[in-house]
């Protein structure tokens, strides 16, 4: 593979990242070297936090295999692999195996691009390969405020590397707006029989926060609707009085990476505050704290409300991170390319600049592993070819990259 230096927000996505371990410290030693921002607060139990790195780390060799892209946020591989992105100020392109981004798709409707808001999250349905359906998430504006809504349409694509969007149709919208640009979530997966797990935020400022306690609000909760935005008759509050049905989990932060296990089960990484991001595995009804109950301080570095960590009827992070990665994106990888990686969970790291591979046993992190890629990760997929794939982003705006991850 041919060594490539590339210029990313500043820093250097180098010859030096391919065939090195994807971790320079020594193996058994936690990933995260630097002083928790919360240091008097403990795990509730072994490898809740700083889990040690795996004993046989694979060597990664890197490569750019798109570059010069808008700033995305999103990535789905189609069927014939080519990947269908979304750029945060509102165009959707197909990118050819070759790594050139086709002109934008006609037919996206108008988004809230400004702060965290934009066209978020890509999904192909199920079905894709002969309904040509997807699915995507964007910020809204809306005559009260804003909001994160999602959409379905249908993928027309043409002989110029373009298409467009028919029968484009907003099939949910978090409820209630809110005039603020911050925490709009907003990823979405599958599960199994086609049900559809959207994830928000809970738009960050201390008035509308609170709200991810309330069932009546959309605010700060994992929903889990049909593809036709309905909620489905056996989620945990569809008989509920003054409950939102959609609703699947409450008590969730801003979450920006999900995905869908090899068992069918639903998981996510939700951002903490300075110090507290986590790992979930959201079950029906189950709330997870927020703002209530977390890990980490406030950014000023007081304490998050009455500063604990546990209580009753609200559930611990299966894994957490003090300091933060800031995560966005995640993928379960299940493909033979990269064996040392087979069950694991993978993490893209905007802070922590790189891919964070969770090792999983018994639905608990027994390794921590971190691939340093030098740039701040949106987005990450395991794609037809077992391979990892990368979306890059720069803080502000600016040129996104997909860089490739193989063994070497």
């Amino acid at each position: 593979m041919n060594r490539l230096t590339l210029v990313l927000a500043g820093t250097i996505l180098s010859a030096s990242l391919a065939g090195i371990p994807a971790i320079a410290q020594t193996s058994g030693k936690p990933a995260e070297t630097k002083a928790p921002n919360a240091p008097d607060q403990k795990p509730a139990f072994e490898n809740q936090t700083r889990a040690p790195q795996p004993p046989q780390m694979p060597k990664i060799e890197t490569q750019v295999v798109a570059k010069d892209l808008p700033h995305l946020w999103s990535m789905e591989f189609l069927p014939d692999g080519r990947m269908l992105v979304t750029a945060k100020q509102g165009a959707m392109h197909i990118v050819s195996k070759d790594g050139q981004a086709g002109p934008a798709i006609d037919g996206v409707p108008k988004v809230l691009a400004g702060g965290q808001g934009g066209l978020l999250d890509v999904a192909l349905a199920p079905d894709y390969e002969s309904s040509g359906i997807i699915f995507f998430s964007f910020s809204e504006e809306r005559e009260d405020g804003n909001g994160t809504s999602v959409a379905s349409a249908r993928l027309v694509a043409d002989s110029d590397g373009g298409g467009k969007l028919e029968e484009v149709t907003v099939i949910f919208r978090q409820t209630p707006s809110y005039d603020g640009n911050k925490h709009f979530g907003s990823r979405l997966a599958f599960g199994p029989a086609g049900e559809l797990y959207v994830t928000v935020g809970e738009r960050s400022d201390p008035e509308p926060r609170v709200q991810a306690q309330d069932l009546a609000s959309g605010l700060g909760k994992v929903f889990r609707i049909d593809q036709q935005g309905k909620a489905l008759p056996d989620n945990p509050f569809v008989s509920q009085d003054g409950a939102m049905a959609e609703i699947w989990s409450l008590g969730h932060r801003n979450v920006q990476s999900s995905t869908v296990d090899s068992q069918g089960r639903f998981w996510l990484v939700e951002h903490g505050p300075r110090g507290g991001d986590e790992l979930n595995r959201p079950e029906p009804g189950k709330n997870y704290g927020w703002p209530e109950v977390t890990y980490g301080v406030e950014y000023s570095g007081s304490p998050v409300g009455n500063g604990v960590t546990r209580m009753a009827n609200t559930e611990q992070p299966v894994y957490y991170w003090d300091p933060v990665i800031a995560p966005s994106g995640m993928a379960h990888y299940n493909a033979d390319a990269i064996p040392e990686w087979k069950g694991a969970f993978l993490v893209g790291g905007l802070v922590s600049q790189g891919i964070v591979v969770l090792h999983m046993e018994n639905d608990r992190v027994t390794h921590e592993e971190r691939v340093p890629l030098e740039a701040r990760i949106r987005d990450v997929k395991v794609g037809p070819d077992g391979a990892v794939y990368a979306v890059t982003e720069q803080r502000g705006g600016g040129a996104s990259t997909i860089v490739k991850l193989t063994k070497a």
